[in-house]
């Protein structure tokens, strides 16, 4: 497991130098509401891969963990996808943190809001709120944007106060518009048509893609660790309701045969 977390470590570029001012201008905090006419693209099913979990849980400690809180999950919680308590406390634990306690941040939220007009938000529970596909969106759709006071906008979330945290990544890369008329109303669109990179990333876009996969898929599990469980109840549940039905529907039947 060590050797797998060091990989990963080359591999991403997990260093946390100068990403703390990045996250706390928070997540999903932005002047404006999400753009509708920007589809969201579907995120890959990567809930019940160990591997997917544990990657993703390393770039959520190194990326996101500087400024958002996740105080409803302790670090303890990811031995159940794989992770033994050794390996969190070498790697994904701060200095000052013990294995027990919650994803909480040294960040206070008055000074976050003295500081940045508003506090990051909690994201123990975000891909519930947002959904998976439109977190797997949102991350794969910042672009350089030097009128916004990050440097950063985002076409799913305009004019988002979020930067784009994972740009070492992902690489630095600007949105394409084009200008056209609407051919029913006559109105002046400014139409999005696509990105163009300007310098690349460490990951290739495939793997950048893989990568936020992986992010939203323990985004996912940290929202409910026991979905899966609850899901193997749940088709249990409905055996036993079944069968009940069936001794209740007979059970009936004997009470009333002999009345006319």
């Amino acid at each position: 497991m060590k050797s797998l977390f060091s990989t990963l470590a080359r591999a991403t570029g997990t260093g946390v130098a100068g990403l703390a001012l990045a996250c706390a201008m928070g997540l999903g905090v932005g002047s404006a509401l999400a753009q509708e006419n920007i589809p969201l693209d579907r995120a890959p099913d990567n809930g019940e891969n160990l591997a997917s979990l544990q990657h993703g849980a390393q770039l959520f400690v190194n990326y996101c963990l500087n400024c958002h809180s996740a105080n409803l999950m302790r670090y303890s919680r990811l031995e159940a996808i794989g992770i033994p308590q050794k390996q969190i406390e070498d790697n994904l634990l701060f200095t000052t943190d013990k294995v027990g306690n919650t994803m909480s941040i040294a960040l206070r939220p008055d000074d976050a809001k003295a500081w940045f007009g508003v506090a990051p938000p909690d994201l123990s529970v975000e891909a519930r709120a947002k959904g998976r596909d439109w977190l797997y969106t949102y991350l794969r759709s910042f672009y350089r944007d030097d009128t916004r006071p990050t440097g950063w906008n985002n076409m799913v979330f305009e004019n988002v106060s979020m930067p784009n945290v994972l740009w070492q990544l992902q690489g630095v890369r600007t949105a394409k518009f084009e200008d056209m008329t609407d051919e029913e109303t006559g109105e002046k669109i400014h139409r999005f048509v696509g990105y163009q990179q300007v310098t690349p990333g460490k990951l290739s876009p495939v793997d950048y893609d893989s990568a936020v996969a992986d992010l939203v898929a323990y985004l996912g599990w940290m929202a409910e660790p026991e979905q899966k469980t609850r899901k193997q109840l749940g088709v249990w549940v409905l055996l036993f309701l079944g069968v009940l039905s069936f001794f209740a529907w007979r059970l009936n039947a004997a009470y009333w045969k002999d009345i006319k």
